[in-house]
């Protein structure tokens, strides 16, 4: 049985490009999904999945992302006096406990690799979460979750993956599959934004990886790759053969947050998902629908 994954990485240091201006000032990760930024779904996924000390890879204008996971006493002064109770437990009751949390720099935006890498000294010698909160998925069981219970009897690395259309390959990490077992799939080789003509397979990789902590030897070694940046499934390519290497094929609907319109499809999925909200927001939907 391998060893219990209890930390989370979650590199929030990227500028955002897409999404100017309104990232100009506010972090990408503060994008709100309904009512909640998307930060705050990646961790609450990782508190669904059993993960109890979450690590934040920053970058230069992040604060905002600090303020959120702190006590805001002014806020909660003005709501208590107001009686607004429901308001204060849904600002406080998702939060990690004291000393929960962590942040380090990512000084230059040198890609995923580099972030993870950033986060060495936090980590320290044990298996850990990766989870980008750009991808936002929706599924009863939290998809980390689903990934931990399959990594406890499989150990080693383990990848979220999912089908995509082939001309499609080129904007993901890809992997050559081996033997499937279930939501398994073995990996025998991974390609970081393969053309499509020569991409091993239309199994691309997304936001949510279980990696072992000597994928930080790999790190110190491994070139930049596809964008000059040093890329976390070329670190991961090297351990192949090392340590058990398998793809999840995970159950939900994922939605890419970092694509404007993939991110006005997740508000809508997330809006008619919530029994708030799901009559209005369909009535709303329809009535559009009419007008195009």
């Amino acid at each position: 049985m391998s060893k219990r994954v209890r930390k989370a990485v979650f590199p929030v240091g990227g500028l955002g490009t897409r999404f100017l201006p309104a990232t100009k000032a506010m972090p990408k990760e503060m994008l709100p999904v309904v009512d909640k930024p998307l930060i705050q779904y990646a961790v609450e996924e990782a508190q669904a999945a059993g993960i109890d000390q979450f690590i934040f890879v920053t970058g230069r204008g992040k604060a905002a992302i600090e303020d959120h996971f702190d006590h805001s006493y002014e806020l909660e002064d003005v709501l208590k006096a107001r009686q607004r109770r429901e308001f204060i437990a849904a600002i406080n009751s998702w939060m990690p406990p004291a000393g929960r949390v962590s942040y380090t720099r990512q000084m230059e935006p040198l890609g995923l690799g580099h972030a993870v890498r950033c986060a060495k000294h936090l980590v320290g010698d044990e298996p850990f979460a990766v989870l980008l909160a750009d991808d936002l998925i929706l599924a009863k069981t939290p998809v980390l979750k689903q990934m931990i219970d399959a990594h406890a009897e499989t150990g080693g690395n383990m990848i979220s993956v999912m089908e995509v259309p082939k001309e499609h390959t080129r904007r993901y990490g890809v992997i050559l599959p081996g033997e499937h077992h279930g939501n398994l799939v073995e990996v025998k080789g991974l390609v970081e934004k393969p053309d499509p003509m020569i991409a091993p397979s239309n199994l691309a990789v997304i936001g949510r990886y279980i990696v072992q902590p000597s994928v930080f030897d790999e790190l110190d070694e491994v070139e930049r790759g596809a964008g000059g940046e040093i890329q976390l499934t070329d670190a991961l390519a090297r351990m192949i053969g090392k340590v058990p290497f398998n793809g999840h094929l995970f159950e939900g609907t994922r939605f890419d947050c970092g694509d404007k319109v993939g991110f006005l499809h997740a508000n809508l999925a997330f809006a008619l998902d919530r029994p708030d909200m799901h009559d209005e927001v369909a009535a709303l939907t329809r009535a559009l629908a009419k007008t195009l």
